[in-house]
């Protein structure tokens, strides 16, 4: 069973995007490049608005309107979707959302 403990496709970069949002972190591209080497943090997050229903919320900074990506507060974790690769987050999180 040791294989059950380990997190399915942890490496990929939508497991990463999914596991920084339910953590509370607010993500940006460079925070993706700098810890998974990343390059498509902006269409990962259209998917699990738009496919996921996702509430995401989008603050653009800086001069280059770096766009900065975090969960909405309220957000119920439990009722989250989860696409295949991150699906393992869901059973830590009450409810078991999957």
């Amino acid at each position: 069973m040791a294989s059950r403990n380990r997190w399915y496709s942890s490496p990929t970069q939508v497991f990463w995007t999914c596991k920084a949002l339910i953590d509370g972190r607010t993500i940006n591209h460079r925070t993706e490049i700098r810890e998974v080497k990343g390059w498509r943090l902006g269409a990962i997050i259209h998917r699990l608005k738009d496919e996921y229903g996702w509430p995401i919320l989008t603050d653009y900074r800086g001069p280059e309107n770096v766009a900065h990506y975090r969960l909405k507060p309220d957000t119920d974790l439990s009722r989250l979707r989860f696409p295949p690769s991150a699906r393992s987050l869901a059973e830590g999180l009450e409810g078991g959302a999957a």
